[in-house]
């Protein structure tokens, strides 16, 4: 006969409560029961563990050393299990995202907000990486998933979803409205400073690509780190910068910049859910990839569509 699990959570209660009837009684079963199986136990092992008394029981040396290493096995399973039903109720976890800053402020923020009082104990990692390094992160398996702007290439296992599209506007600040006033070729303002992400941001690689197909070579003036220090140094006169147009709309309407119109149309960049298809997602990040899908697919409009 093969000694179970039941047996040892059996032998647990017994000892713990040093009573057959109150062990019977918390394991909802009953005593002749509880008797079999200890018997079945001992035999099993070949020694004695309980000293039976009129007063109840009590173990032997060999049963109180049993009960040492049952008692903390049966503890890590109760918090194993305890564990396992607090994730699937959501009530704990953490997820671990990487995301661009354009992302970030385009599409994760608001979802985030809705996740967090839904599940407000779903611990949040956010790290803001270019979407070259959150995807290194990605593949080095510190991260659950990334929200960034579309990669140039991925490979397996990595599997992408695209969530929303988004256009860039060229802006500039008040010194440059003389320029809002007509349609600009992009040729015609290759005089006036760029500013720009640096070379390692996707961002950088798709301006390079547009300038290249009208003859141009993209060679920003100031680089920098992420995309929402381009609007402050554009206020500030440093240069014109291209921007999501969401992140320009309030400086818009103060009259802090203006925007430039271009006869060359932007293209529409998209945001996307990268996985990495080699790891499974946990519960909790299951539950906010959900949202994340479902959400996109309601404010996606046909015109949109990706």
């Amino acid at each position: 006969m093969e000694i179970t699990y039941d047996y040892y959570r059996i032998f647990y209660y017994v000892a713990k409560y040093k009573s057959f009837s109150k062990a019977a009684a918390a394991l909802m079963s009953n005593q002749p029961n509880v008797s079999r199986f200890m018997n079945n136990l001992e035999n099993q092992l070949g020694c004695k563990l309980f000293i039976r008394s009129n007063r109840g029981v009590t173990l032997t040396p060999e049963g109180e050393k049993l009960y040492h290493h049952v008692a903390i096995a049966y503890h890590h399973i109760q918090t194993a299990e305890l564990e396992l039903a607090n994730d699937k109720s959501l009530a704990n976890g953490s997820i671990t995202i990487e995301t661009s800053e354009t992302a970030l402020h385009i599409l994760l923020l608001p979802i985030l907000q809705r996740f967090h009082q839904t599940y407000p104990g779903i611990r949040l990692c956010i790290s803001n990486h270019t979407t070259p390094q959150a995807l290194q992160v990605l593949k080095s398996g510190l991260a659950d998933f990334a929200i960034v702007t579309s990669p140039k290439e991925m490979h397996k296992p990595l599997k992408r979803t695209p969530l929303v599209q988004f256009q860039e506007i060229l802006i500039g600040s008040s010194q440059y409205a003389f320029l809002a006033d007509t349609t600009n070729h992009l040729s015609e303002l290759s005089g006036y400073p760029l500013i720009s992400l640096g070379k390692e941001a996707a961002t950088y690689e798709f301006y390079s690509k547009l300038y290249l197909q009208h003859d141009l070579v993209w060679n920003p003036d100031t680089e920098v780190a992420t995309t929402d220090q381009i609007l402050p140094l554009v206020k500030n006169g440093l240069g014109i910068g291209f921007v999501p147009e969401k992140f320009a709309l309030d400086a818009l309407a103060a009259g802090e910049v203006c925007q430039i119109p271009l006869y060359e149309d932007i293209p529409f960049r998209t945001i996307c859910l990268i996985e990495d298809r080699s790891h499974s997602l946990s519960i909790a990040a299951n539950a906010l990839k959900r949202l994340l899908l479902e959400t996109c697919v309601t404010r996606r409009s046909p015109s949109q569509s990706v």
